[in-house]
């Protein structure tokens, strides 16, 4: 079993044995046919991940380790925010007719702000500060710009990144207000841990701990049974990542992040997507 499987499998114990339902309340969320997605949840979860032991990486069922990237290179490589230039459909529920998500995620990381240094977008500024201020306690971004976010077809869920060098070590803080625990949890974990290894790689750094952060950790009431299900599963060893010998940041592709020995368990059926 994988350091994943392990803390995915005692989240999602917690949750369904202690969470609190909100069933008795009135929820923004819906199901297809209209009825109210309600959740039951865990309040402010917080999962240490150490990327020089392993990747985390769940094996209880596969993630799709390839559209996660992809995905992430969309919002932090490519800074956009239209699902055409996305390989996956994970965001068609959420664009527009010209596949506009608004100014959400990538478009957030693409705005530019004047500093003394001169002019950095919010990821070029990390870039830039892991070279030349790598003691700095200001290496942060964020997505949660309240001014842009009526203009924004869905809230930002992990809206910040916290980066912090200890000696020749990259960690880093992953804030994220919301988690879909079966859809969305591994997906996310395994995206920052490769932007951990992308800044450290390209900084001369090596990656060290992924914190994650999750104020609502909750799982949709008809994902309840699909979980219990998923939590049966037998687990395997985490598999070994690499990457290429890639020096700057917007030269890596999806095919430049590597999983050797990724055994997972098949996990059937639909899972129903809240709104």
């Amino acid at each position: 079993m994988s350091r994943a499987d392990e803390i995915y499998r005692a989240n999602c114990l917690d949750i369904l044995e202690n969470g609190v339902w909100d069933t008795d309340r009135t929820v923004r969320p819906r199901w297809a046919d209209g009825a109210p997605a309600h959740t039951v949840k865990r309040f402010g979860v917080v999962n240490r991940y150490n990327l020089q032991t392993e990747f985390p990486i769940m094996t209880l069922r596969r993630t799709a380790f390839r559209n996660c990237i992809d995905e992430l290179l969309w919002i932090w490589q490519k800074k956009s925010n239209n699902v055409r230039d996305l390989a996956s459909h994970v965001w068609d529920s959420w664009a527009d007719e010209t596949g506009s998500i608004g100014k959400a995620y990538g478009y957030q990381l693409g705005v530019k702000y004047q500093f003394a240094e001169g002019e950095f977008d919010q990821v070029d500024r990390v870039l830039y500060d892991l070279q030349h201020n790598p003691t700095s306690r200001r290496i942060l971004t964020s997505l949660y710009n309240f001014q842009d976010l009526h203009e924004m077809h869905l809230y930002p869920c992990a809206y910040s990144m916290t980066f912090n060098v200890s000696g020749n070590t990259l960690n880093a803080i992953l804030n994220q207000r919301s988690q879909d625990m079966l859809t969305a949890n591994n997906w996310n974990v395994c995206q920052y841990a490769v932007l951990v290894h992308m800044f450290a790689q390209v900084s001369g750094l090596q990656a060290g701990e992924l914190v994650h952060v999750i104020a609502d950790c909750h799982i949709y009431d008809r994902h309840v049974p699909l979980v219990r299900r998923l939590l049966d599963n037998p687990a395997y060893p985490a598999p070994k990542f690499t990457m290429d010998p890639v020096t700057d940041f917007y030269a890596f592709t999806p095919d430049s992040f590597h999983l050797e020995g990724y055994r997972y368990s098949e996990f059937s059926g639909k899972i129903p997507v809240a709104i």
